[in-house]
């Protein structure tokens, strides 16, 4: 098994969330699983079906979190971190087509969320910043074709 690159803020984030679903939202769902069984016949019962496919998705989330936090190697932020894109870097970007900046975090394949700028390192932009400096441009290869970047500034 290979170790999963993770920043500290994320690694904390996995840990806050397996704990949430181990206490407060196991409980839950077996108070919803409770509650349906005293309505009767569970052949069609829709609530107790639910309850128990959505108990199955929180424990195989449970087990993905505890497989991820147990082969997690946090990196964490090196001496030259405004120099350097690396793991955990905020990156701004300046699209040189449109004008337009977007500023990214640089984060681990496990953490990526690309709907909220949590770019992973593995995926095409993450891999075109990383080790990159401030005023360098980058070329992102997207579904949509070739996309330009000036990298504006790196925290």
């Amino acid at each position: 098994m290979s170790e999963i690159l993770i920043t500290p803020e994320g690694y904390e984030r996995l840990k806050r969330e397996l704990e949430e679903l181990k206490t407060v939202k196991r409980r839950e769902i077996v108070e919803r699983i409770k509650a349906a069984r005293a309505l009767g016949d569970l052949s069609e019962n829709f609530d107790y079906q639910d309850a128990k496919r959505q108990q199955a998705f929180l424990e195989g989330r449970i087990k993905d979190l505890e497989t991820v936090l147990s082969r997690a190697k946090v990196v964490p932020r090196p001496d030259n971190a405004g120099e350097v894109v690396h793991l955990g870097s905020k990156v701004t970007l300046h699209d040189l087509e449109t004008g337009k900046e977007r500023t990214i975090s640089i984060v681990g394949s496990f953490e990526a969320d690309p709907l909220q700028d949590l770019i992973s390192i593995l995926s095409p932009l993450g891999e075109a910043v990383l080790g990159k400096t401030a005023g360098e441009e980058v070329v992102v290869n997207t579904p949509k074709g070739e996309v330009r970047y000036r990298i504006v500034a790196i925290q």
